[in-house]
């Protein structure tokens, strides 16, 4: 098998984690949706899919070439990504955390201008970059086979998962803001969840640090 069951676990809960976890994308989606309504939140999370499938493939073809020569880069970059995930727990867990659907009202915009400020948005999130340079090559197994092909498996799966997370949340932004709005005290606890989910993934991925790419 190309991917192992655990492999497509883990990077289902990273992406769930990222998705959930308050970032320029989430603010822009949901901001649009709020102001011009669902398709206009679309519109610009079609830009955003496209925005990551330019990281995907920029970063399958650059490290895979990269580990080869430099097998102890892959310990860094395990180490790096369990510290970010470990910095957004924090983030979700700390008083006046970020929650979802805190967004500012937007202007109204043409699809063109939609999609692009979606695409733009995304290429200048640190959180894509983070996810494809440091978070998903944790999950390759060069022993497996190809990791270029490992590497677009698992990218297919987090763009999936960001997707559908991010459709459902455009479809009912308006609903889900004002559910939030009269029961403020739902928010800490659904950061707690997101923080919950960040903290088992990061830890779990330090511990399995010291473990190097089988080249």
């Amino acid at each position: 098998m190309l991917v192992e069951g655990d492999a497509l676990i883990g990077i289902t809960l990273v992406a769930l984690g990222m998705v959930l976890t308050p970032g320029p994308n989430m603010l822009y989606l949901v901001s649009r949706s709020l102001s011009q309504g669902s398709v206009a939140g679309l519109v610009s999370l079609g830009g955003t899919a496209v925005g990551f499938v330019a990281y995907m493939t920029m970063a399958n073809l650059g490290l895979a070439a990269v580990f080869i020569v430099v097998p102890w880069l892959y310990t860094l970059i395990k180490v790096a990504g369990a510290v970010y995930l470990l910095h957004l727990a924090w983030r979700a867990f700390r008083p006046g955390g970020p929650a979802l659907f805190e967004a500012h009202d937007l202007a109204r915009d043409s699809n063109v201008r939609l999609f692009g400020m979606g695409l733009a948005t995304n290429l200048l999130n640190p959180k894509a970059a983070i996810m494809y340079v440091a978070l998903i090559p944790q999950f390759l197994e060069p022993s497996s086979g190809n990791v270029v092909a490992q590497g677009f498996v698992l990218g297919g799966v987090q763009i999936t998962v960001s997707i559908v997370v991010n459709t459902l949340i455009i479809l009912g932004a308006g609903s889900i803001a004002a559910l939030l709005r009269g029961r403020p005290h739902w928010l800490p606890w659904q950061r707690r969840a997101t923080g919950t989910m960040l903290v088992g993934v990061g830890v779990h991925l330090l511990v399995d640090a010291p473990s190097p790419a089988a080249v």
